[in-house]
């Protein structure tokens, strides 16, 4: 399936839960080396409802989570950004669900693909998004009692932790 028709698929079934998608290339040329990809918006609290929906739709088969990052966009937005793939049905797919620094919460999808667990305590230890839903939301790679999240663009590096200066 192209972007488009998976697009056309989500929006028909999901309505307005697909506020954005960007399916065309520009912006950029392969030819210079960018690896161009398109991407479909989501909403953030009906991230699991439409990925299992992916993942188990037999024209979608979207078998594999192959990475989940975090985003800070410098205006107050955070995003995670999901890119799927499907090994039966051969076609891939970028997902991108956005919250605000003021309300921080987006939608596990930990039990759609067991893989996304560490990846989203990885987006809540380094940029403070709240995933709802998630099995076991702790810090996965600063100690508990570490100041701030470090992938925030206005984070401010502590001086010291616990009286041992941090090298910066």
């Amino acid at each position: 399936m192209t972007a488009q028709e998976i697009f056309d698929v989500l929006k028909a079934k999901f309505g307005d839960a697909l506020p954005e998608e960007k399916l065309s290339a520009a912006g950029g040329s392969a030819a210079a080396g960018f690896s161009l990809q398109v991407w479909i918006t989501i909403a953030p609290g009906r991230t699991k409802e439409i990925c299992s929906f992916l993942r188990d739709d037999s024209e979608m088969q979207f078998d594999t989570l192959s990475c989940l990052s975090g985003v800070d966009y410098n205006n107050g937005t955070f995003g995670v950004v999901y890119h799927l793939s499907s090994m039966v049905q051969k076609h891939k797919i970028v997902l991108k669900a956005f919250c605000t620094k003021e309300h921080p919460h987006i939608q596990s999808v930990s039990s759609v693909w067991g893989t996304a667990n560490w990846h989203e305590r990885e987006v809540f230890d380094l940029f403070g998004v709240i995933i709802d839903e998630h099995p076991d939301l702790r810090r996965i790679l600063l100690p508990d009692d570490w100041e701030g999240n470090p992938l925030r663009k206005d984070y401010k590096v502590q001086e010291f932790y616990h009286g041992m200066k941090v090298p910066y």
